[in-house]
């Protein structure tokens, strides 16, 4: 239990990444007192912490906030840096009270109002906002124990780039965009396995210039924010779907995989006798495809996505 009196508040923000501080931005405009926590040590650290050379998937121009556009060119597709960059300065112009390293444990009702407790420390609040989700924490396949221990595993939450590694195959298990472009950044180095169901893909080069002046307007203005939202019958009718399925690809086509050498396998379900059980029930042995010719040891990797559900601003 908390081991300070709660301070009241007559507002709570739960998360300062970048719906937390929309949230704040417009309750700063209307004179509303208001604290935004975020476990992170630095506003915008939850995508500082991505892999190195991750970008958004959707352009520069529709990821600014309210009140400041993003600072980069408008069909560009920022680095994860510059969003935090980004973010760190959306809150410091605005002076929106964050209070990182502060990371709530529980939220729960006591005589109509809200206690938010994050360690010794708590909150009373009459109304709470939870602007933070559960994509950033990894979900890890149970059959990962049974792999060898000498196999390097990684979520995609861990991975930083392909010198994390070790020499020879690797097999990434998630075929939705993170691990499309994991897949294609470690296959220029290492014989690489994309496991997962297709997931589909945008039918057009979406950093191309047909597509920065007709077809982006029209997949991120037009589909993305008025016609696939809660306040249309097709919208609300494909929600289910869509949160439950792997978005399609925006950058990366099945062809530039194939181009890059990259062999796709079922989705993985399982290990057997320490190898990888695909959907269909073939076993597939690319952890061990990996000997070098020199007779050093074989070595394996596995990069993780799977069911992470992560989506991007």
């Amino acid at each position: 239990m908390p081991g300070h009196e709660p301070e009241r508040l007559e507002t709570v923000v739960i998360g300062g990444g970048q719906a937390g501080l929309a949230v704040g931005h417009h309750l700063a405009r209307r004179g509303r007192p208001f604290l935004i926590l975020d476990a992170n040590q630095r506003v915008g650290d939850a995508w500082r912490k991505r892999w190195d050379s991750l970008r958004l998937f959707t352009p520069a121009r529709y990821n600014g906030l309210a009140g400041v556009p993003f600072p980069a060119p408008a069909h560009s597709f920022p680095t994860k840096d510059q969003v935090a960059d980004y973010l760190e300065a959306y809150a410091t112009q605005f002076q929106l009270p964050v209070r990182t390293g502060v990371r709530v444990d529980r939220l729960s009702r006591d005589d109509g109002s809200f206690v938010v407790a994050a360690g010794d420390r708590s909150w009373e609040a009459d109304n709470a906002v939870v602007a933070m989700s559960t994509f950033q924490v990894p979900r890890v396949p149970p059959y990962a124990t049974d792999l060898s221990p000498d196999l390097v595993q990684l979520h995609s939450a861990g991975y930083r780039n392909p010198s994390q590694l070790h020499e020879g195959g690797v097999l990434v298990v998630g075929a939705g965009n993170s691990g499309a472009e994991i897949a294609l950044e470690v296959a220029s180095r290492q014989p690489t396995w994309l496991a997962g169901k297709e997931s589909g893909h945008v039918p057009f080069r979406i950093e191309g210039a047909a597509a920065r002046f007709i077809f982006q307007p029209l997949l991120f203005r037009v589909v993305g924010h008025r016609v696939l939202t809660v306040d249309t019958p097709i919208g609300r009718k494909l929600r289910p779907r869509l949160l439950s399925h792997a978005a399609p690809l925006v950058r990366v086509k099945p062809k530039d995989l194939a181009a890059a050498g990259i062999q796709r396998v079922p989705r993985v379900v399982g290990v057997r006798d320490g190898r990888v059980v695909a959907e269909q029930g073939a076993e597939n042995d690319a952890w061990a495809m990996t000997a070098a010719s020199s007779g050093m040891p074989r070595r394996r990797s596995a990069v993780s996505d799977r069911a992470s559900g992560m989506r991007r601003i």
